[in-house]
C-alpha cells in the first residue's frame, strides 16, 4: 500500500475591496431653511476580486520519504518553501515498495496537480509514459539520466524537467575535508546501492581526499547492489561497517546511503573523540542529537531544495520549461556544510578547491 498525506499550506486569500461609508456632519449654529439638498447616491461597493486558482504540486518521494534526514527531506524544503512562499498546495505519496512509483505518479497527475516532481532515478521507468498521457502536467525529475532526445525519442519532452546533480564535485570538497581532518591517514566510505549514481559519490570523495593527501587510506563498502531498496535504510548495516572500520584506525566515514547514514554517526559517538560522520543530501547536523553533533563533521549538500523551489516558480510564472537542468559547484547546485564550526579552519583550503573546480583546474571524475 501507499502512504499519503495532504499539506495545505498558504492558501491565497480573496481580496475583498469594501466601499467606505459617507460621513455626516453637524453645525452648531443654526442656519436658515432652506429645501433639503439632493442626496448623493450611495456608492456601489466595490465588485468583489474572484478567488485565485488552486496551485497545486504533487510530490512522489520515494523510500524513505519525508523525514528521512536527507535525500528526501531535501525535496520536502523545497515543497514547503513553495507553499509558503508561492501559495501552493502540496500533495504527497510515498513510495514503500518499487511497484508504487508508477501508481504514485499516476495518482498525482488524476488529482490535478500542475507540476509533480518524482524524487529520485528509479521513477524513470514509469515517467515517461505518464507524461505522455498528461501533456498539460509538467514533471520535474530529481535525478533524471535520460537524455529526452535518443532515449524517449517518441516523446517531445516539453513537459518534463529532469534535473541532476555534480554529487562527484561536492563530495570532493567532503573528502578534502576528511583529509585534512584525519589525524590517522585512514577513512571511510559507505554506499548505499552500488549503482553509478552513488559511484559518483565514492570517485569525488576518494578524489578530494588524494588531492590533499596521495597517500591517504580510503576503505569503500556497499550496502546493497542495484535495485536494493533496503541499502536506503539499513542504519544497522552502516553501523556495523563504519564501527569495524574506527576500531581499525579509521577517523572519518562518509556515507551516502539516505537513512542508512544514521547508523555512521551512532557509530562514531560510540568510538569516542577524533572520530567523524559526513552526512549527505541535507546539513545532517539538525537532525542529530547534541551528542552526535559533536562528531558531525560536516555534509555533502545536494541542493534538491533549491531544484524543486525552482520548478515551482517556474511554473507559476509561467516560464517552465523541459529539458536537462544541471546543478553543480558553479550554481550552488551542490556544496558543503559547516553547521558545528568544526571545519571552520579549513574553509578557505576548501574555497579554493572550490574555485580549481568551477574554474576547470580540477575536473573530478565521475566513477572511481
Amino acid at each position: 500500500m501507499t502512504k499519503s498525506k495532504r499539506i495545505v499550506a498558504g492558501a491565497i486569500a480573496a481580496v475583498l475591496a469594501l466601499a467606505g461609508t459617507a460621513c455626516g456632519g453637524s453645525d452648531d449654529t443654526a442656519a436658515p431653511a432652506e429645501e433639503p439638498a439632493a442626496e448623493a447616491p450611495a456608492e456601489e461597493p466595490a465588485a468583489e476580486e474572484p478567488a485565485a486558482e488552486p496551485i497545486n504540486l504533487g510530490v512522489a518521494f520515494d523510500t524513505g520519504g519525508r523525514g528521512d534526514g536527507t535525500f528526501n527531506d531535501a525535496a520536502a524544503r523545497g515543497a514547503d518553501q513553495a507553499a509558503s512562499d508561492l501559495g501552493y498546495t502540496v500533495q504527497e505519496l510515498e513510495a514503500t515498495t518499487a511497484d508504487d512509483r508508477g501508481p504514485n505518479l499516476e495518482a498525482l497527475s488524476a488529482a490535478g496537480n500542475q507540476l509533480i516532481v518524482a524524487v529520485g532515478f528509479a521513477f524513470g521507468d514509469a515517467l515517461g509514459a505518464i507524461a505522455m498521457a498528461n501533456p498539460d502536467t509538467y514533471y520535474g525529475w530529481i535525478d533524471g539520466y535520460y537524455d529526452c532526445a535518443t532515449d524517449w525519442a517518441e516523446l517531445d519532452c516539453s513537459n518534463i524537467i529532469t534535473t541532476a546533480f555534480a554529487e562527484h564535485e561536492g563530495s570532493f570538497l567532503v573528502g578534502a575535508a576528511a583529509a585534512l581532518k584525519s589525524q590517522s591517514g585512514h577513512i571511510g566510505f559507505i554506499g548505499g546501492q552500488e549503482i553509478d549514481l552513488i559511484k559518483k559519490f565514492e570517485a569525488g570523495y576518494i578524489a578530494g581526499a588524494k588531492a590533499v593527501n596521495p597517500d591517504i587510506v580510503v576503505e569503500s563498502q556497499y550496502l546493497g547492489a542495484a535495485g536494493d531498496n533496503a541499502a536506503w535504510g539499513s542504519p544497522d548495516k552502516a553501523k556495523e561497517i563504519a564501527g569495524a572500520w574506527y576500531a581499525d584506525g579509521a577517523d572519518v566515514v562518509y556515507t551516502a546511503a539516505g537513512g542508512s547514514g544514521r547508523g555512521t554517526i551512532e557509530a562514531a559517538v560510540e568510538a569516542g573523540d577524533g572520530k567523524w560522520a559526513i552526512g549527505v543530501d541535507s546539513d545532517e547536523y539538525y537532525v542529530d542529537t547534541e551528542e552526535q553533533q559533536a562528531h558531525r563533521l560536516t555534509s555533502m549538500l545536494k541542493r534538491v531544495d533549491t531544484a524543486v523551489f525552482e520548478m515551482a516558480k517556474n511554473v507559476q510564472a509561467g516560464t517552465a520549461e523541459g529539458g536537462f537542468f544541471p546543478f553543480n559547484l558553479a550554481n550552488d547546485g551542490v556544496g558543503y556544510a559547516t553547521s558545528g564550526g568544526h571545519i571552520d579552519d579549513i574553509v578557505s583550503q576548501l574555497e579554493d578547491f572550490k574555485a580549481q573546480i568551477i574554474s576547470g583546474a580540477i575536473v573530478v571524475p565521475e566513477a572511481p
